[in-house]
């Protein structure tokens, strides 16, 4: 029985994937999210053990790896799913209780330390898998402005974020070859019917089902036991930014990274 962490587990594709995976009965869930009351829904729908973190904090998401090591000594799978998304309208720049910029707090450098923290424990389970939730809307940092602080947009901001969250996945790869332990990130579906997706404005495009389907398949198909550093667009393998796969950009992004991180 495989044992399965989802971040942002508490709504959206987050939920809809934990009571897909708990209705099978073949797996042990562990439950993130912000709000406790929906927590608790989720846990009571699946089964599950919840964890209360804010991504906003990078403490707390040290405290939250903390608290799952030691109440668990491996992990089978971990799916980077928790996120903020955009508004098309009356963007406004927010700041993490770290002082980064909010989106690039939430969706990049948590599932980034998060993962680092948890890494000891997939490496015991392995064969594990990590499967990083990302978005077909990519762009890259400007190294000169990564905090954005000039022209700023959520969408721009957004996008930014998951490019660098893919882009960290073939990075992550390439040092995970041969621990067992496979990295892939997805785009599961386009504007499925979530909060996330009706706060931005936007029409609905694909059904929740779809990207269920899409990122339960990282999450355990047989086929891709052995499949790491790849980016997948649904279900089907896809080439994202160039920026990518540039080792240039992928080094400046670990430099930034790291010094973003280094008191965490």
């Amino acid at each position: 029985m495989a044992l399965i962490l989802i971040t942002g587990a508490s709504d959206g594709l987050g939920r809809a994937l934990a009571e897909d995976l708990a209705a099978g009965g073949r797996h042990r869930l562990l439950l993130h999210g912000r709000d406790a009351r929906r927590l608790d829904e989720v846990a009571e729908a699946t089964g599950g053990e919840t964890f209360k973190a804010d991504f906003s904090s990078l403490a707390d998401v040290r405290r939250l790896a903390a608290e799952i090591a030691e109440s668990h000594d491996r992990l089978d799978v971990l799916v980077n799913n928790a996120g903020i998304g955009f508004h098309v309208e009356g963007s406004t720049r927010q700041s993490s209780a770290d002082g980064h910029e909010l989106r690039l707090a939430v969706n990049y450098l948590a599932p980034v330390l998060l993962t680092r923290e948890l890494l000891p424990l997939l490496r015991r389970a392995a064969p594990a898998r990590i499967v990083n939730v990302a978005s077909i809307g990519q762009q890259p940092i400007d190294f000169d402005d990564p905090q954005l602080e000039r022209g700023y947009t959520d969408v721009a901001a957004y996008c930014r974020s998951k490019l660098a969250l893919i882009s960290h996945t073939h990075d992550l790869a390439e040092e995970l070859d041969g621990s067992g332990v496979t990295v892939n990130s997805v785009h599961p579906a386009t504007y499925m019917p979530t909060a996330m997706s009706r706060r931005s404005g936007m029409e609905i495009v694909d059904s929740l089902e779809k990207g269920v389907a899409a990122t339960r398949r990282l999450v355990e198909a047989p086929e891709l036991a052995e499949v790491t550093g790849r980016y997948f667009d649904g279900e089907k393998e896809a080439r994202a930014s160039e920026e990518a796969y540039d080792p240039d950009y992928r080094r400046r992004l670990s430099e930034l990274t790291q010094k973003l991180l280094a008191d965490f």
